[in-house]
C-alpha cells in the first residue's frame, strides 16, 4: 500500500451518474499479510497455519472474507475517493463466491446502479453501488451492493446534525 494522501472529496450527489463504472489498480495478495491479518482479526486454523490448512476444504491458506473486505475498502477509496461520501448505510447481496488466496492479484470494480435524492433532507442523496473483488483469472471473489448517504454540493455541512 502506498502513502495515504487525504482530501476533501469534491464529487457530490449531483456529479455522480447512473452507470458510471470504475477499476481499481491491482494488488497482489501475500502470505504474511494475510497471515498477519487473520491472527489479529479472524484466527481461525485455514486462515493462519499454511500447514493445517492443507488439510482444509480450500487446500491451503485464504485470506479471511473480512481482510478481503478491508482489501476491498482501501482500493475502493482510492477509485472512489473523490465523491463526498456522508457514510454508508448497508450492504445488500454480499456474496462470498471464490477465495482469495496468497499469490492472487485482485482488483475491485464499481458501478453506480441507482441515484436517489432525499425526501427528508436536501442535504444528501443515497447512491446504490454494485461492487466486485475479481482476481486475476476474471472470477469474482466477493460481490455486494452498497448503500451509501452522499451530500449534495448545498448541503456539504459535515456536523452531526447533517446526517438526521
Amino acid at each position: 500500500m502506498g502513502d495515504l494522501v487525504l482530501a476533501l472529496p469534491h464529487r457530490a450527489f449531483e456529479d455522480l451518474a447512473v452507470g458510471e463504472k470504475r477499476r481499481s489498480r491491482d494488488k497482489h495478495v501475500e502470505l504474511g499479510e494475510v497471515l498477519d491479518f487473520a491472527r489479529a482479526y479472524d484466527p481461525q486454523w485455514f486462515h493462519v497455519d499454511p500447514e493445517l490448512a492443507r488439510q482444509s476444504a480450500f487446500g491451503g491458506v485464504v485470506a479471511s472474507g473480512i481482510h478481503v473486505m478491508a482489501m476491498w475498502r482501501i482500493l475502493d477509496h482510492e477509485i472512489n475517493g473523490d465523491i463526498d461520501f456522508v457514510c454508508g448505510i448497508g450492504w445488500d447481496e454480499l456474496r462470498l463466491k471464490n477465495a482469495v488466496r496468497p499469490g492472487d492479484t485482485i482488483h475491485v470494480t464499481s458501478e453506480i446502479i441507482d441515484l436517489r435524492p432525499s425526501n427528508s433532507n436536501t442535504a444528501r442523496g443515497t447512491a446504490i453501488t454494485r461492487y466486485a473483488v475479481i482476481n486475476q483469472r476474471g472470477e469474482d471473489a466477493v460481490t455486494f451492493t452498497s448503500i451509501n448517504l452522499v451530500y449534495t454540493r448545498g448541503g456539504r455541512d459535515r456536523s452531526a446534525d447533517s446526517i438526521r
